[in-house]
């Protein structure tokens, strides 16, 4: 399944990012690609303020896990029912098997995970998966997205009402 969005500024980013927050569940993988300046961390920080939300916390910075590579968010209550996010930057891994080192396959299995630059996962990453492309639009705060759903990805993706 594949959808394609043009989203005419940040706030429409932070709005799909949102719908996307509310269906996800324990054990998804959202893979953010695009080139530098696409939206990705942007994109992250809002997912990341909705499960927040959803969990009855103030949403806190969300800074961009360039450095640290993993960021995980905990929220109060029952991990299936309030999962951790992984926010997951893999632009400095220069191989899978460096990336996967990172013990992504405990963040892929009980919590939710947002991997920048999943490309650099390779083959590890999960078979189940949304993917959101991002790429610049027309102007400056335009975003043109495709969502490809793979697996229970596809069930996410009709959950959130974008099954085209």
């Amino acid at each position: 399944m594949s959808i394609g969005l043009v989203l005419a500024d940040e706030s429409a980013t932070l709005a799909l990012a949102a719908r996307l927050a509310i269906a996800a569940r324990a054990g998804d993988v959202l893979g953010l690609s695009g080139p530098l300046g696409a939206g990705k961390t942007t994109f992250a920080r809002a997912f990341i303020a909705a499960r927040a939300v959803m969990a009855g916390v103030e949403p806190e910075d969300v800074p961009s896990p360039t450095f640290t590579l993993v960021q995980a968010y905990d929220f109060p209550g029952d991990p299936v029912e309030t999962p951790s996010v992984h926010h997951i930057d893999l632009y400095r891994t220069e191989n899978p098997d460096e990336a996967i080192e990172l013990g992504l396959e405990d963040a892929f299995a009980t919590g939710i995970s947002l991997v920048e630059w999943p490309e650099r996962l390779g083959a590890h990453m999960p078979r189940d998966r949304i993917e959101v492309r991002l790429a610049p639009g027309a102007t400056a705060g335009e975003r043109v997205v495709e969502l490809v759903g793979f697996g229970t990805g596809r069930k996410r993706l009709k959950e959130a009402g974008l099954d085209g």
